[in-house]
């Protein structure tokens, strides 16, 4: 049992490391640019918090 801990340790280590990759490529792939554009134009698409109110009103 001891001689296989080394060998999962590195399994997970390669297998985590595939998987970030392939995440990394997967959001920077051309097929996404249209998701993440939109994405980016998130924060200035949003109604201002704070209006200014009507000074007559009070």
């Amino acid at each position: 049992m001891e001689n296989i801990v080394p060998y999962l340790s590195a399994t997970s280590t390669i297998l985590g490391l595939v998987f970030f990759v392939g995440i990394v490529w997967w959001a920077w792939s051309a097929n996404r640019r249209a998701a993440n554009d939109e994405s980016a134009q998130l924060p200035f698409n949003l109604p201002d918090e704070y209006k200014k109110e009507k000074k007559d009103q009070s």
